[in-house]
């Protein structure tokens, strides 16, 4: 008995030294090999503070630094080592701490990532969970104004996880937060989306949340889409829910804009601006435009193009209409004939009938 003891003290003792070898070996090597292999696929200058092991086998990087492309504070991982043997990549709770990732889109529309060699097919790698903490994202367009419109996803915080029970789920559990800011690095808005994913089987169970969006921040995007009138501020609320069943999928959503402030100008103050009466039409007494709507599509095909949705909100919108009582709606066009007549032109403009 005795004796047992003592192998198994000096298993432990060996292997204990190996630990520390190894991880003495990583730490003063491993760093400038990642580096250069960094550089050579990607083309990037790369920085790795510290590589460490820790019990019990979970491999740590500090301070990578990928160009000007990545900043990343910490990442950990667990890899298989049995699957290793079998020629597979499988690595078990990949936790990302605090990276900054930087996207640049050209005048010419091409998008600022690390591209791979194509040197032959890389070999599959399996992740049974992510964690990313306290990340963000920053995002120039270029291609929208030549000085570069500027977002950044904020505080972002990203779970997914395979489902552990049924063994038989391919399910994965997953969410998502983040808070936007804008160039002047003030916060406008929040996004929350949440659920499960069972992509083999085309099932889905999500909801997304968009809370206190001030629209105003897009505006070089939809233009006059909402008001032929720049708007200095407008809140949107926004709730989805998906739900895919054999990969039919329906979107049902409810749609909130309210607190819509314009700029005022001199001549807008003498003109009779129809866009804004067209979209005055469809709000409730408090200036609130709420819609429901469902965008029935396929998940592996979701295919919404902006015309189709367009279309999908204004046939909410003329719902909306429908609803309202017919006191409000005189109230609204303040008894003027002509303003009707014009109305179907206005509304195409907007929605791009």
């Amino acid at each position: 008995m005795k004796k047992k003891f003592k192998i198994l003290i000096l298993v432990g003792i060996i292997l204990l030294a190996i630990f520390i070898t190894a991880n003495i070996l990583l730490g003063v090597f491993a760093p400038r090999i990642i580096e250069n292999q960094i550089q050579q696929n990607l083309k990037l200058k790369s920085s790795l503070g510290k590589i460490s092991l820790s019990l019990p086998f979970t491999v740590t990087l500090e301070k990578l630094e990928v160009g000007n492309f990545a900043s990343i504070k910490k990442i950990s991982f667990s890899p298989n080592l049995i699957a290793l043997i079998f020629g597979k990549i499988v690595i078990h709770g990949l936790d990302v701490v605090e990276p900054v990732i930087s996207l640049e889109l050209s005048a010419d529309g091409m998008l600022s990532l690390p591209v791979l060699p194509q040197s032959g097919k890389p070999p599959a790698v399996y992740l049974t969970s992510l964690k990313v903490e306290n990340g963000k994202i920053i995002f120039i367009d270029r291609k929208i104004t030549v000085d570069g419109f500027k977002l950044v996803l904020d505080k972002l915080n990203v779970r997914v996880a395979k489902v552990s029970l049924p063994i038989t789920s391919l399910a994965t559990n997953f969410s998502l937060s983040a808070e936007l800011v804008n160039s002047h690095s003030f916060p406008f808005g929040n996004i929350l989306f949440s659920g499960w994913l069972d992509y083999l089987a085309r099932d889905l169970d999500a909801k997304l949340e968009v809370n206190d969006l001030d629209i105003a921040n897009f505006a070089l995007y939809y233009g006059n889409f909402i008001s032929n009138k720049k708007l200095s501020s407008g809140l949107l609320n926004l709730s989805s829910a998906f739900k895919a069943s054999n990969n039919n999928l329906q979107i049902t959503t409810e749609f909130n804009l309210s607190k819509l402030v314009y700029i005022k100008t001199d001549e807008e103050q003498l003109d009779l601006n129809l866009a804004k009466d067209a979209l005055d039409l469809f709000t409730d007494s408090e200036g609130n435009l709420r819609l429901e709507f469902k965008i029935d599509t396929l998940l592996d095909n979701p295919a919404l193009s902006p015309d189709k949705i367009k279309k999908i909100v204004l046939k909410a919108a003329m719902k909306n209409l429908a609803s309202q009582s017919p006191e409000q709606l005189v109230d609204k066009v303040a008894n003027v004939l002509d303003k009707y007549k014009q109305m179907g032109k206005q509304l195409k403009s907007i929605f791009g009938q």
